[in-house]
């Protein structure tokens, strides 16, 4: 705009150059509005063309109207009476301190980290509705509730514990909140959170309590196994030992009944035995007996007679006789 109304000067200025010389100085005169036009032209031409920044969206506007479409970065050609603003489509990163509270009315200090980027396609809407200062106007606030909000319904210690579960809800919170707006949530980060001393304090005792808690537990459960298994050892050595003396007691007894019944098959043997000699003794004696005679009888006497006589000889009548047969 300024461009058309530098060149229009120039050209009228040439024409009332062109009126004042043109009695004075033809030739020069009739060069004047040329000379106007040339630079009208040259000065319009220059204020057609619009350069956008790397990095940047370019916004155009028409006598203050903002027009539905954008420029990419580059060089374009516009009306004169068109103006180009540009707008940062880059990732932007930001770090927000804040104080929140949590659902146990415990005070707690936040920093929060988002990195962000407008809707390229959308910025000439994010120009017509909020401006160029969007950070301020949409982003901060919408942080700032979105955080107190999802905290809010933590207490102070899940906050701590479940820090991976709220920085999910407090993305997904501001993400829907930031899309209404054209702006896209890149990502975040809960950077910080700080609770006051009394609080840290009451925790870090807790957590020793906790702590002997366990420790004792522990030291009570090893206790208790090891009781179970000094009795689990006991029960079976217990059924070993008395395993041991079913096993002996059966043997022994077995043993017994083996030795009962070989002592009945050694008496069996030697009555076998016995009675085997004494028959065979029976058969010797009959058959000497029916071998003997009255010659048999005579011989084996004299063979066995030493010479002598016997000094006493006993009759039939049992009268006794003393012979000296000297």
């Amino acid at each position: 705009m300024v461009a058309l109304i530098f060149g229009i000067l120039f050209l009228v200025g040439g024409i009332v150059a062109y009126v004042e010389l043109k009695y004075k100085n033809r030739k020069l005169a009739t060069l004047m509005p040329v000379i106007g036009a040339v630079l009208c032209v040259v000065i319009i031409i220059s204020g057609c063309m619009a350069t956008v920044s790397t990095g940047n969206t370019g916004i155009v506007t028409t006598f203050g109207r903002v027009e539905p479409y954008t420029l990419d970065s580059g060089i374009h050609f516009v009306a004169p009476w068109q103006t180009v603003l540009e707008m940062d489509n880059r990732v932007q990163k930001s770090v927000i301190d804040m104080m929140c509270f949590s659902s146990d009315i415990q005070e707690v200090a936040c920093v929060y980290t988002i990195n962000y980027q407008i809707n390229k396609a959308n910025a000439q809407n994010i120009y017509k509705t909020i401006g160029q200062n969007y950070y301020d106007t949409v982003i901060t606030p919408a942080v700032t509730e979105s955080v107190k909000t999802v905290m809010a319904h933590y207490t102070a210690e899940n906050l701590i514990s479940n820090r991976d579960s709220l920085a999910d809800e407090i993305e997904i919170l501001l993400s829907a909140e930031l899309d209404k707006f054209n702006i896209e949530l890149v990502s975040t980060s809960i950077e910080d959170m700080d609770f006051t001393d009394e609080f840290t304090n009451a925790v870090e005792a807790k957590q020793v309590a906790v702590q002997n808690k366990l420790r004792a537990t522990t030291e009570q459960e090893q206790k208790t196994m090891e009781a179970e298994q000094a009795a689990e050892r006991a029960k079976i050595e217990a059924d070993a030992e008395a395993a041991v003396a079913k096993i002996k007691a059966e043997a022994d007894a077995e043993v017994a009944q083996i030795a009962a019944r070989a002592d009945l098959e050694v008496q069996k043997v030697n009555a076998d035995a016995a009675e085997y000699t004494g028959q065979k003794e029976a058969a010797k004696n009959k058959a000497i007996q029916e071998s003997l005679s009255e010659e048999l009888l005579r011989y084996m006497l004299i063979q066995q007679w030493d010479g002598s006589y016997p000094e006493t000889y006993l009759g039939s009548d049992n009268v006794s006789m003393i012979l000296d047969i000297q």
